[in-house]
């Protein structure tokens, strides 16, 4: 269970609900499967899956809470082709061309006959909540994805006073500089991987992989005005991640020595997720603060 992406989100009020009063919320709005026309439903699930029908998963006063949303396997490429074939049955017996807004209606009569029959998937976000410095943490490499678990959250509570984290200096500049030579903070190692783009060329994208960051190829790009927008690095020889312009942190992972310490805790499966949840979030509540320090600090003049 091991995060694999963060995106941060200020709690702009304290949250004072118990992992047992949040359980009880959580409860008004479970996860279930779809229903015979429903494409999708979306609601919460136990962190710990099969092994506890609790929907909180509280450790050293921080609460894990999870998401499941269920779709139907529908492909595009079905409906259209059974949409042709009506058509042009359609179209042979009646001599005639088929409109818009008639084409619409076979498909979703086409829908209508084919979603009860659909298999099914299912997929998971999980966020943890920290209350005592105030953040909600969510598992997530997009943002629509994140902001769906958020909406959902605001959504059973009734109000979430919650927004994006927000800071002083503009990454992509900060991670540019770092690549152009300035002081990397530390503890912070660059590693072989970044993103740079061209911010007065559209679409001019470079990404770079196992690659000496600070050779005079990639200095030529910089010099050209080409910024970074995606860094790899490694912290505190702990965990490696890739920093993002969008303040994002994705490729999330966690070294051996801190993996090998929960192992070293664990009896069954349900003290190995308890012994990793703690882990994690104890290495996060260091790293993210020094993440906000690079940079240059968390700016919260918008959540006044």
């Amino acid at each position: 269970m091991w995060f694999k992406n963060l995106r941060l989100y200020r709690l702009t009020k304290p949250f004072d609900l118990s992992p047992e009063h949040l359980h009880e919320q959580l409860a008004e709005k479970i996860s279930r499967p779809c229903a015979g026309l429903e494409p999708s439903t979306y609601g919460w699930t136990a962190p710990l899956g099969r092994n506890s029908e609790l929907l909180t998963h509280a450790a050293n006063g921080y609460i894990m809470i999870c998401t499941r949303k269920e779709e139907k396997i529908l492909p595009a490429a079905v409906v259209r082709e059974i949409l042709a074939e009506k058509v042009a049955v359609i179209e042979d017996e009646q001599a005639r061309t088929l409109r818009r807004n008639e084409k619409e209606e076979l498909r979703q009569e086409i829908l209508v006959d084919l979603l009860p029959k659909a298999f099914s998937k299912s997929s998971r976000t999980y966020a943890y909540i920290d209350p005592k410095a105030s953040w909600l943490v969510v598992d997530a490499a997009s943002a629509s994805k994140a902001e769906e678990l958020v909406s959902l959250l605001r959504e059973t509570l009734g109000t979430l006073p919650a927004a994006p984290l927000s800071v002083h200096s503009a990454p992509a500049s900060i991670l540019t500089n770092w690549l152009n030579g300035l002081a990397v903070p530390a503890n912070y190692v660059i590693e072989d991987q970044c993103e740079l783009r061209d911010p007065n060329a559209e679409g001019t994208v470079i990404r770079c992989t196992k690659q000496d960051l600070l050779s005079d190829e990639i200095q030529a790009h910089l010099k050209a005005g080409k910024q970074a927008t995606k860094l790899a690095i490694e912290w505190h020889e702990h965990l490696t991640c890739i920093l993002c312009d969008d303040l994002s942190i994705k490729r999330l992972r966690f070294l051996d020595i801190i993996q090998e310490s929960a192992a070293d805790e664990a009896v069954d499966e349900a003290s190995r997720f308890d012994a990793d949840f703690a882990l994690m979030t104890l290495e996060l509540s260091r790293f993210i603060p020094s993440v906000i320090d690079a940079f240059g600090g968390e700016d919260r003049t918008s959540l006044t």
